[in-house]
């Protein structure tokens, strides 16, 4: 059954990755089709096409790789100068040719009638609303997506208090605690067992002082060896006031914010203090938020994004690095399709914490799709080709130059070429393929752990 599930989060993801390319192109698509230019393939994924059916002028397909996907619009790049009637053509470079042969394969596309419906030819405010088309529908559907979590579902909030994890029945060494399983018959009982303590309840004060969180417990309880102490909790929505007398125990030294001490050998240090007998964790409630919470989280959602897209030259050689000396790598790292795939299976088959009830698990997906729209956004408004990003600063590029020969009563310079950009942009792509290589392969040797 734990395999099945898993395989059916990897499939969910992969659905909602497909979903998300989908929408990006047909952002594309409908703007690209209401202003005339024709648009003969609309393909999700890329390789060997797997299904196709031509409607209209436009063959709709999926290919086998469910990691991409385009819109063919024909007259993308503007034909050479030189090709013109009436002008001569002089020996072209290596980087010239590589333009010609991009223009030589888009020519196949070209059908008697097509003059005046390509791409190239398009004003530039509408070469802009097709190209930024996909990163819009994108945009739109994290927000929807991400709308759902926080009004349906609700988001992760932490409130004052601590919850109770563990209570332990019998006294013993920290030193021990992680190898002693059952107690004794004569083993003494621990403070909070016999003031009836139970997991799930939510501390809120010790002796009168408010506890706001996990670390609170412990430095409130650790000097009060032997003193009768009021414990005011939460339990399944009733207060309640148990008494405890915190006994003396060796524990491990602990910083104000309840962070282990360590000695210069790097292991933790233990000190005599007092005792309760628990192990808590921040109080930390799921509640729905309004419709207003939602421009900020999505701003916050795509600031983290392009954060990491900062970041991502030094997360390339934490990934190298941590892959050879099996280093834990940071949770916030990236991964690739194959890291995120495992953790949608991780948590479908209930190896992550946190998705324990079928709600938790579609909205975790939910909130998966969003981010992966995020990040969709992101990258594409890179001004670079291949991205989208790239044939919308051309098009700007095209409206200053004409802009500003109109300023100087000057010829109107023509249509920018971004096939000249064609060599950049197998270099990026290059590099693309690199940085998929890098955190695919460390999403295999060394997977980033979320914890169970």
């Amino acid at each position: 059954m734990t395999v099945l599930a898993y395989l059916i989060g990897v499939l969910v993801f992969v659905l909602g990755l497909g979903l998300s390319i989908a929408v990006h192109e047909l952002g594309h698509l409908i703007p690209a089709k209401h202003f005339g230019v024709r648009a003969p393939q609309y393909m999700i994924g890329f390789g060997p096409t797997v299904w196709s059916r031509t409607i209209g002028e436009t063959e709709y397909g999926v290919k086998a790789l469910p990691v991409g996907g385009y819109v063919r619009m024909i007259g993308m790049f503007p034909p050479r100068p030189e090709d013109e009637p009436g002008t001569t053509r002089t020996t072209a470079s290596r980087f010239a040719q590589l333009a010609d042969e991009a223009r030589k394969a888009e020519a196949e596309y070209l059908q008697p009638g097509d003059g005046n419906r390509v791409f190239y030819k398009l004003p530039v405010h509408k070469k802009l609303l097709v190209m930024l088309g996909g990163l819009a529908m994108n945009l739109i559907l994290a927000s929807i997506m991400f709308g759902l979590v926080l009004m349906v579902h609700g988001v992760p909030t932490q409130e004052p208090g601590a919850e109770v994890a563990t209570v332990s029945e019998c006294v013993v060494p920290a030193s021990q605690a992680t190898t002693t399983t059952t107690c004794r018959p004569d083993a003494q009982k621990t403070p909070a067992y016999l003031a009836g303590l139970r997991p799930g309840d939510v501390i809120l004060s010790v002796d009168g002082t408010t506890v706001h969180g996990s670390a609170d417990v412990g430095r409130l309880i650790r000097p009060r060896v032997g003193l009768a102490t009021t414990l005011v909790i939460e339990r399944g929505g009733s207060r309640l006031t148990l008494r405890a007398t915190p006994i003396e125990n060796t524990l491990p030294a602990v910083h104000a914010d309840g962070s282990p001490v360590l000695g210069a050998d790097g292991k933790p240090t233990y000190v005599d203090a007092g005792f309760l007998g628990v192990s808590s964790t921040d109080h930390v409630v799921v509640e729905r938020q309004p419709v207003t919470a939602l421009p900020g989280f999505v701003g916050s959602q795509v600031a983290g994004t392009a954060s990491v897209l900062v970041g991502l030259p030094k997360a390339v050689v934490t990934a190298v690095t941590s892959s050879i000396n099996g280093t834990p790598r940071p949770v916030d790292s990236p991964m690739s399709v194959v890291g995120v795939g495992r953790i949608a299976g991780e948590a479908v088959s209930g190896q992550l914490s946190g998705f324990s009830t079928i709600g938790d698990k579609v909205f975790f997906f939910v909130s998966l799709i969003g981010s992966l729209n995020i990040m969709l956004l992101i990258f594409n408004l890179i001004p670079l080709l291949p991205f989208d990003g790239g044939q919308a600063a051309g098009a700007v590029w095209e409206g200053v130059k004409r802009s500003w020969a109109r300023l100087r009563g000057r010829p109107d310079p023509g249509f920018v070429d971004v096939a000249k950009a064609l060599p950049m942009t197998y270099a990026v792509s290059l590099v693309l393929i690199l940085i998929t290589v890098v955190f695919s392969a460390a999403d295999l040797i060394n997977p980033i752990k979320l914890g169970g």
